[in-house]
């Protein structure tokens, strides 16, 4: 049989001859618009500010700590985010309680591009810090902030999950009048805009319970000598001593105050009403002698989830809750949930429902009004009992 090849055959021949082999083409590069598989893994970055450096760093890493547990259970649960399971990663920043250094943070956490930050915790860094992530657009919610300022300066992006100084210190002063019938009441305050925020907050509130105010002085939260504004002070023989500031002071404050043998009601807000008054203050710390408010509070079916979580963070990070933590990690689930609802973790895409959330937390239900402070905000009310911190009641 005769057999005809074509020249198409032929040259195919001279190549296998030559050891040469015809390749096949390249697959076209994927799309970079192309739809992500099902299943994807996204990284949500979220920022968190608190001094864990200097005199209350206890309170800082506290917190700190609040959103680290956070964070790990939504890793855990394998959150999702639209169809994406989310990896959240905390991005920790300390500003040492310090004004320019938080503002120094908080750009450093835009500039990481954080896509939301619970803090910081004082008033005095929160605020300044407010206007960096707002003009960023980072949705920004504090877990402890309470001086008024910082959700009225009309950004959308500031939020709170505890009540301001307006309801804080005014419940005090009206507690030191008609409750503790004050009839000379002192006030100190620190000068930072957490201190002089809630204590003139105070000073309002006693004087519209026609109380009276004997005196007012000032110190810093740096100082550790307070004998020459307490001696000035005792001439005026109060009853009651209203101190606008944090427990790293009011302790040695107290033990000076007994050293003078001034015999007073000792009332703060939340910066004092901490685990640590006690060991700050020692022997000074008489039963019953301190009445302080924590902004936040839970009671009733809500108290078995709170102490829950008190147990859980103490078997896992060894240390007990010290003031906030409970606040920081409904803070972190707040966000997460909002960027669930939205399904997406932009910023400008969650921040919508940011607003508009409304979350059972741990520490109770978490709605925001028109400023970004949170609705039907609690106080708890406490004292110290054989140096343990001791609840009176919870107030709304």
């Amino acid at each position: 049989m005769q057999l005809k090849w074509t020249a198409v055959a032929l040259a195919a021949m001279a190549l296998v001859a030559c050891g040469k082999k015809e390749e096949p083409a390249p697959a076209p590069a994927p799309s970079a618009a192309a739809p992500a598989p099902a299943g994807e893994t996204i990284t949500v970055k979220i920022g968190h500010v608190a001094p864990t450096s200097g005199p209350i760093a206890h309170l800082g890493k506290d917190n700190e700590l609040g959103a680290r547990m956070a964070i790990d259970e939504l890793n855990a649960a394998g959150f999702k985010i639209g169809d994406k399971v989310a990896k959240f990663e905390l991005l920790a920043e300390d500003d040492a309680a310090d004004p320019k250094q938080g503002t120094a943070v908080a750009q450093k956490l835009v500039d990481s591009q954080v896509q939301g930050v619970v803090g910081h915790l004082n008033s005095g860094t929160t605020i300044p810090a407010s206007k960096i992530y707002s003009d960023a657009g980072v949705p920004q919610i504090s877990p402890s902030a309470t001086n008024p300022k910082y959700t009225r300066q009309g950004f959308k992006t500031t939020f709170r999950v505890v009540a301001d100084d307006v309801h804080l210190g005014g419940t005090l002063g009206k507690y030191a009048v008609n409750e503790l019938k004050g009839k000379s009441i002192v006030v100190i305050d620190d000068r930072t805009a957490y201190g002089q925020g809630v204590a003139e907050e105070f000073e309002k509130a006693v004087k519209a319970a026609n109380g009276n105010i004997a005196g007012h002085e000032f110190t810093t939260d740096k100082s550790t000598d307070f004998n020459a504004i307490l001696t000035k002070l005792k001439a005026a023989k109060p009853d009651i001593l209203f101190y606008g500031g944090m427990d790293a002071v009011a302790g040695p404050m107290l033990r000076q105050a007994k050293q003078l043998g001034l015999k007073v009601k000792f009332m703060g807000g939340d910066g004092i009403c901490t685990t640590e008054l006690a060991k700050l203050a020692g022997d000074a710390l008489a039963d019953d002698q301190v009445v302080c408010a924590e902004a936040g509070g839970v009671d009733g079916d809500l108290k078995a989830g709170v102490d829950k979580f008190k147990a859980d963070f103490q078997q896992k990070f060894n240390v007990d809750v010290k003031l906030y933590a409970p606040y920081v990690y409904d803070a972190v689930k707040v966000l997460a949930t909002a960027m669930q609802n939205a399904g997406s973790p932009a910023p400008e895409k969650y921040l919508p429902e940011l607003a508009k959330i409304d979350y059972k937390g741990i520490t109770g239900n978490i709605a925001f009004d028109e400023k970004g402070d949170i609705k039907n905000g609690a106080l708890t009310l406490y004292t110290y009992k054989g140096g343990q911190r001791e609840q009176i009641a919870v107030v709304r």
